[in-house]
């Protein structure tokens, strides 16, 4: 299902929810209860997750929530340390939130440890049926429903579109988060493939934090490395200014997951809006506190991609995007 419905379409679901299941907005509006959303977010503040806690917020204003006034968020920061994840997701649990919204991987499997009975929404989590989140995109089963981002899915696009903005490209990095194991031999692995098949050589870079970056982004300089692929993860969505200034500092041609990481200065990415995802995450929301069961609520994948290319940053790494490419693109930031 896209992520934007058609506005008819959300229509006809509203009315049918209201119809076939007993309103808890209603119930908790009849007692004064305003409804309690924990969040559990994966930077470390609401200033690094600003852009896509703006797009929850819309997304749940398109359904007639307003915070502080019939919806009250319940923020937690885990500041990308995994044994936060965790507290945090039991504190959420303990405070009886009504949703348990969870950002990314880590935060999503934290939340499905912590609670059995309290729906949990997963957002941009790829690759959710392999890791046990639900057992399949139609019946998810359990208390867990949401939104995958394919980011899995993408790798070797990245990979093909990185080759073609830069022909002569043959030592490709791959910037994995160290801390995420599981996730991140699933990414080298998907990227190996696509590699061999491009005739690319492919070196995984792990980092564990944001003080690794420079000194891996020296390492790839000097083990001339020609491009680097970024992979999804929450580590490099707060560090991506960073990234952007070092690969530019360093002249290594960059494609990432993410919008936000082009306009910060990396050369190119491919992939959904992730804002369109965070706001897509109202519907799901709406549609647990009106009754929906998440265990019969099919996960939502996107079926539209951008690809993006900075021309700016194109001009400071020397490189010339071909016209063809170029006319390719969903969007090119000058």
């Amino acid at each position: 299902m896209p992520v934007h419905s058609a506005p008819w379409l959300l229509v006809g679901l509203m009315g049918v929810v209201l119809f076939a299941w007993s309103s808890r907005v209603d119930a908790q509006q009849a007692t004064g209860k305003i409804p309690r959303i924990g969040v559990l977010w994966h930077g470390a503040n609401e200033e690094e997750e600003a852009v896509y806690l703006a797009a929850l917020r819309q997304g749940l204003r398109d359904f007639g929530y307003i915070e502080g006034h019939n919806i009250q968020l319940e923020n937690r920061f885990p500041a990308e340390e995994p044994e936060r994840f965790s507290s945090l997701a039991f504190e959420l649990v303990e405070l009886k939130v009504d949703v348990f919204v969870a950002i990314n991987r880590h935060a999503a499997l934290a939340a499905q440890r912590a609670t059995k009975t309290i729906p949990i929404v997963f957002v941009a989590v790829p690759n959710v049926v392999s890791i046990k989140l639900v057992n399949s995109m139609a019946r998810p089963g359990g208390n867990v429903t949401g939104l995958s981002n394919m980011a899995l899915d993408l790798t070797a696009k990245r990979l093909e579109l990185l080759k073609l903005l830069v022909p002569s490209l043959q030592r490709v990095a791959l910037l994995v988060n160290g801390n995420d194991k599981d996730g991140s031999r699933q990414y080298i692995e998907e990227s190996q493939v696509a590699a061999q098949r491009l005739k690319l050589s492919l070196q995984p870079v792990e980092i564990g934090s944001s003080l690794d970056l420079a000194p891996a982004f020296k390492k790839m300089s000097e083990d001339q490395v020609e491009g680097v692929v970024v992979i999804q993860d929450g580590l490099f969505f707060v560090t991506r200014r960073a990234i952007a200034s070092l690969a530019l500092a360093l002249r290594l041609p960059t494609i990432v997951y993410s919008r936000e990481t082009v306009e910060a200065g990396a050369l190119a990415s491919y992939g959904p809006s992730n804002r369109d995802i965070f706001r897509r995450t109202g519907y799901f929301v709406d549609r647990i506190l009106k009754g929906a069961n998440p265990a019969t609520l099919p996960v939502e994948q996107p079926t539209k991609f951008e690809f993006i290319v900075n021309l700016k940053a194109a001009k400071a790494l020397g490189i010339e995007v071909p016209p063809t490419l170029l006319a390719q693109a969903d969007e090119v930031l000058e």
